[in-house]
């Protein structure tokens, strides 16, 4: 019986019996009590029956209801709990691939060991052999290094000419050698080298005999004291105002990354022989160092005057560049020569070495090292790698008056300061650095000069800056994609009245882009340089990397711009479009 049809039942049964009671009452109400009674009391227990099984539906439709809720709620567990160990599986997977991409290295660096031991001592050879192709839109008779000293049409034929030429001259060797006499000092040896010396005979007509040169060549000590070390290094390396990218370490110098040996202009840089002192502290967090390094000056504008000397064959002789001759090494100068064009002449005052390359060399007369303090510190910031430095230069620039016993000097000052930073870790790196002052142009890549002369030979420094920004892309592990962009510019320094100094405003400048007939001469293109600047960009891929080294290619293309200052005819300015291949195996 179903719970509809017994209360249809009751309902009937309920209105029949009311209805009897109420007709029968007057005339058989002692006889019906009884079975009203009856019926009433059937009634009421089929209503208890009807509310005890509206219950027990409730119940089960509330038993129901919980047992769908806990049925959820566990497959929402069970999901979750099949997602976590997918996870878990999928990162197992990944560690172990990972350890055994590790322990084929180790298998791999075991069979082809990267490092040699002799004696006690670690030695790391290093280096590369590269091919590069060099295009230019203009020829400047460059190799792989790029002067920036873009000749203007009115001053030279071949600039008129695109240029073009191979080079294997940047194939690099290197040797690393280092020893621990106790375990918290390490003493090491570095000296890397290339071919990009040329001596008297090297050229590229037949044998191309270009001679290996120094690029570094230093020692070091370093002492580990946990949280903190100190570090000497003695002999040629990168100067110190050159960008570090590992707190203020040999070896771990930031340079653009492009082919051009020169670099970018608004990169300042050297590589000279020097000491240098450095301390780390803060758990190798905070950097300080100084150095003392070879001086050199360059020379521009007015050129001294005669009876001055600042430099020995060159700039000392009014700017022009000659060949000293002298009978043996280590000759007085009263027994050498010069000889300039079709002239020959007694040697500049003073003593020199003809050791020094006597054709187009300039040795000026610098005593006083160039002092150099940085400041680094580097960091990480929420996954992002930062080092940050700040520096100082200070420079003394000499000379010496012939007849008169005396000499003269002045000082300089230059400062700056240098940012790289991990924008996207593992993906995208930026840097700046920037620096301005005094008698700096010798630590740019464009290669301005330090200093010019008034009318009475006195020396003084020319005022600078130069910029640089750059970023970095590793597109893939294997794909890096770079763009730099960079500046140098020299402020005008006049004397005697706008006669004497860098940028004149009488130079003559009307004839920068007139090519004459026969001859070219720079006095229709008389200006000083006043700015260099570059934009840059390239890419490598590395086609092989395993155990047998590792092989790249790389393509780089730039466009550089060279200002004159404003003169008679206006503020010239020219460029040239450079285009640079390379492939280069590092079999190390």
């Amino acid at each position: 019986m179903t719970f509809r049809t017994i209360l249809l039942a009751t309902a009937g049964v309920a209105t029949l019996g009311g209805g009897s009671a109420a007709i029968a009452a007057p005339k058989h109400r002692a006889a019906s009590s009884g079975g009203d009674r009856e019926l009433m009391e059937q009634v009421r227990a089929l209503r208890e029956q009807v509310e005890a099984l509206q219950a027990r539906i409730d119940q089960q439709g509330q038993n129901q209801a919980e047992t769908t809720a806990v049925a959820t709620a566990a497959k929402a567990q069970a999901d979750t709990a099949n997602q976590a160990a997918a996870a878990q599986q999928a990162q197992v997977q990944t560690q172990l691939a990972q350890q055994s991409a590790d322990v084929q290295k180790q298998l791999d660096k075991a069979a082809h060991p990267d490092k040699i031991n002799f004696k006690g001592i670690t030695i790391t050879p290093g280096g590369y052999l590269e091919l590069a192709g060099i295009y230019r839109s203009r020829f400047q008779g460059d190799d792989i290094a790029s002067s920036f000293a873009i000749p203007f049409p009115g001053q030279s034929h071949p600039s008129h000419v695109s240029e073009g030429r191979f080079s294997a001259r940047q194939s690099r060797l290197s040797v690393l050698a280092e020893g621990k006499p106790n375990a918290n000092t390490t003493l090491a040896m570095y000296g890397e080298f290339d071919f990009q010396g040329a001596a008297q005979t090297s050229n590229s007509n037949q044998s191309n005999s270009y001679v290996p040169r120094i690029r570094n060549l230093y020692g070091t000590i370093d002492w580990n004291r946990g949280d903190y070390g100190l570090h000497f290094l003695a002999g040629q390396n990168w100067s110190l105002l050159t960008m570090n990218g590992k707190g203020i370490t040999p070896r771990n110098e930031v340079t653009p990354p492009q082919i051009d040996a020169q670099y970018v202009p608004g990169f300042f840089w050297a590589r000279q022989p020097g000491i240098r002192l450095t301390g780390d502290f803060l758990d190798h967090h905070l950097w300080i160092a100084a150095s003392a390094e070879n001086p050199q000056t360059t020379f521009g504008g007015t050129s001294a005057p005669t009876g001055v000397v600042a430099a020995v064959n060159g700039q000392g002789l009014g700017g022009a560049t000659g060949t000293i001759t002298c009978p043996q090494p280590n000759s007085p100068a009263s027994a050498c020569t010069v000889t300039i064009g079709s002239t020959t002449q007694a040697a500049p005052s003073g003593s020199f070495q003809q050791f020094y390359n006597g054709v187009g060399s300039s040795l000026s007369l610098n005593h006083v090292p160039d002092f150099i303090g940085k400041v680094a510190y580097e960091t990480v910031i929420a996954g992002h790698a930062l080092h940050v430095e700040g520096f100082g230069i200070y420079r003394t620039f000499s000379e010496h008056f012939d007849g008169t016993q005396s000499n003269g000097s002045a000082h300089s000052f230059g400062y700056g300061g240098s940012v790289a930073l991990q924008v996207v870790p593992k993906l995208l790196d930026v840097q700046f650095s920037g620096i301005g002052g005094r008698g700096i142009g010798r630590y740019g890549s464009a290669g301005l000069p330090d200093v010019t002369f008034d009318r009475e030979g006195e020396i003084h420094p020319i005022r600078e800056f130069m910029l640089l920004a750059g970023a970095t892309l590793h597109a893939t592990p294997k794909l890096d994609i770079y763009g730099f962009a960079g500046e140098e510019q020299e402020y005008r320094k006049l004397f005697d009245g706008g006669a004497t100094g860098l940028g004149l405003p009488t130079a003559n400048n009307t004839g920068c882009f007139t090519e004459a007939p026969t001859t070219l001469g720079s006095s229709t293109c008389a200006g000083n340089t006043r700015r260099i600047r570059q934009v840059t960009a390239g890419a490598w891929d590395k086609i092989y990397q395993g155990s047998f080294g590792r092989a790249q290619v790389g393509v780089q293309y730039s466009y550089t711009q060279r200002q004159l200052f404003e003169g008679v005819g206006g503020m010239p300015q020219t460029h040239n479009n450079m285009v640079f291949v390379s492939f280069r195996y590092y079999p190390f």
